[in-house]
């Protein structure tokens, strides 16, 4: 399916890049406000804050080091709620809005996508999410329905444009003659037994690679942090006598994949080879 170039118009409201901004998709009904928490009570003026709508607040975790945490909810009142987010929640440093311009979104509508939104973001499993219950997903007909699944994709594609990556996978479908072209190897004499693969945003090991069960001692100090955080996060985890990724994880790079992987430091470009056994290095510089 071919995808279409797609115009976003972006407005700073206070004329920096940390302020306010709206956003706007092309041929969209929809309209997005990027709001830093310390401008909240600034925005009281704002006419599409007292639309109903969906909101996402963004911030850190405390319970992660290789997470972050968002909170994914809806009001009738966008103003009212984040107010009321402003004492009840103070973890996030941004929201997210999401409003119709032609006001034609209702409580039944901004339930769905809630629930929807939620679901995506529980299976693509990239932030921690601060909603304490699964929202419920309201009953709508098929024609609403089919309206509300395309204002989804369209939120999707904005909140990815303006940097957050919570309903973005880490991997896109692939063929079976894609996956294997993609994917490279590291088998080592330490114990190492991994997957992984290049994308747009770094180098992804794949789920149930296991890794060295112990860094040298030459490892340096930064990476066995690093390291130790991610079995602390539970995202590699103990089974059988071997460290094993429970899921896709991102790395900033192939040489720290590498050496999360193999416990040393490492090169990626060397170390990662492809099924007929080219080094990464050697694929790219075909490519």
């Amino acid at each position: 399916m071919k995808n279409f170039g797609k115009t976003i118009k972006i407005f700073l409201v206070d004329g920096e890049p940390n302020g306010r901004m709206t956003c706007e998709l092309s041929n969209w009904t929809g309209k997005a406000l990027k709001i830093p928490r310390k401008k909240i009570k600034e925005s009281s003026d704002r006419p599409e804050l007292e639309n109903t709508g969906i909101y996402i607040l963004f911030g850190k975790s405390d319970k992660s080091e290789n997470k972050e945490l968002a909170y994914i909810g809806e009001a009738e009142g966008i103003y009212k709620r984040l107010n009321q987010h402003l004492s009840a929640k103070d973890f996030w440093n941004e929201a997210l809005v999401f409003v119709s311009k032609d006001e034609n979104l209702n409580k039944a509508h901004i339930k769905y996508l809630e629930s929807r939104l939620h679901e995506i973001a529980v299976k693509v499993n990239r932030y921690d999410l601060e909603n304490g219950i699964i929202p419920p997903k309201s009953s709508i007909s098929e024609s609403d329905q089919a309206e509300m699944e395309e204002y989804l994709e369209n939120i999707k594609l904005l909140v990815n444009a303006l940097g957050y990556k919570i309903f973005e996978q880490l991997r896109k479908v692939q063929t079976f003659e894609e996956e294997v072209r993609n994917t490279f190897y590291i088998n080592s004499a330490r114990g190492a037994n991994a997957k992984g693969q290049f994308t747009n945003e770094g180098f992804v090991v794949l789920k149930d690679s296991e890794i060295a069960n112990s860094p040298t001692n030459s490892f340096p100090q930064n990476w066995k942090n690093f390291r130790q955080s991610l079995i602390d996060d539970k995202i590699i985890f103990q089974t059988n006598n071997q460290l094993v990724f429970r899921e896709d994880y991102l790395f900033s790079s192939p040489s720290a994949a590498a050496a999360v992987v193999m416990g040393r430091s490492a090169n990626g470009l060397t170390e990662w080879k492809s099924k007929d056994g080219r080094i990464l290095k050697a694929v790219e510089s075909n490519s």
